[in-house]
């Protein structure tokens, strides 16, 4: 039987915690460290935004686990059920480095563990989570990663990504076009260096997103976030990915990130691309039509019942059991 074990440990004066599971075995293991999306998602990749508690982090973790592969995820310091207490703590030095010191110590707790073949740890980030994995195997870092599973990584901007999700969320309503030229307004201002000062017009969940961005808490990292795409690290990376968007995500698309990083991509033979056709966002199995997954795109990652879409499970066990096999 598998074994899940909690794990802390200290980075900079607050407790970070994961679960690390154990395969049945003598080990040592190959291992993945799992690095979640953005906001408050935790290390089983729920969100306290969305309904369920089937994280498909989670069931990543089990599924490796019964493929003779250790894991550790964990909990970001502003996410998971410490969040709220650590938050002072973090205000105003949130940053995309906070982000990797995150994930470099997380990388070394799973390293230190007795059954971890530390000269044998891959990378699975989902969504913002790809940033963090691209920045940490794209640096100087011990221990180095031996391979990456980007799932869902922007292919653009993340300025761009957020219009395109603004836009599909405000299609259906009363005055789309002027409701989104109020949001681009908004994005303008904050990209020329000025706060988004979203319109009082602007239905609330549209100015809630936006002035997230301004948020104390968020600052300096939403500002780096803004600017940031998988295809402009994707270039640097020298250790083989695997890229995957799925045919039913309505926050990365196939076509509007995939181009991008496939073009930044041409000629690297290290990384290998797939899109599932039936995998949502969290890469859960999602029978809806895409006009049925826009209209409610949260909908189904965390929900019982749910389960990983089968094809993604499949392509992300072959290709990391290989990874491994090489390394």
């Amino acid at each position: 039987m598998t074994t899940s074990i909690e794990v802390r440990w200290e980075l900079d004066g607050i407790t970070m915690e994961g679960t690390a599971v154990r395969p049945d075995g003598d080990g040592p293991f190959p291992a993945v460290v799992l690095v979640a999306g953005s906001g408050p998602t935790d290390r089983d990749w729920r969100s306290p935004l969305l309904p369920g508690t089937n994280g498909s982090g989670r069931l990543f973790a089990e599924a490796f686990a019964d493929a003779g592969i250790a894991s550790l995820r964990y909990d970001k310091r502003a996410s998971g059920p410490n969040a709220a207490q650590n938050v002072p703590a973090l205000m105003g030095k949130l940053s995309m480095q906070s982000h990797l010191d995150e994930l470099t110590a997380a990388v070394r707790t799973l390293a230190s563990l007795d059954f971890v073949d530390a000269s044998r740890i891959a990378g699975l980030g989902n969504s913002e989570g790809t940033l963090h994995v691209l920045h940490y195997a794209t640096t100087v870092q011990d221990p180095p990663l031996v391979g990456v599973v980007l799932a869902a990584p922007p292919g653009r901007p993340i300025a761009d990504v957020l219009l395109s999700q603004l836009a599909l969320q405000t299609a259906a309503m009363p005055g789309a076009d002027e409701l989104m030229s109020k949001v681009e307004a908004a994005a303008a201002r904050y990209a020329a260096g000025s706060p988004m000062a979203p319109d009082a017009d602007l239905p609330e969940p549209v100015r809630m997103v936006l002035a997230s961005f301004d948020s104390p808490l968020n600052l300096p990292f939403a500002r780096e976030l803004f600017v940031e795409s998988a295809g402009e690290l994707l270039p640097a990376l020298r250790v083989p990915a695997l890229v995957l968007i799925g045919g039913r995500d309505v926050q990365i698309d196939v076509h509007a990130d995939g181009d991008p990083l496939r073009r930044a991509a041409a000629g690297m033979a290290n990384v290998t691309f797939a899109f599932p056709p039936d995998a949502n966002h969290v890469f859960k199995q999602d029978a809806r039509t895409p006009a049925e997954v826009a209209a409610s795109p949260g909908t189904g990652y965390n929900e019982a019942g749910t389960h990983l879409d089968p094809e993604s499970l499949d392509t992300i066990l072959s290709w990391i059991s290989a990874l491994f096999t090489r390394s």
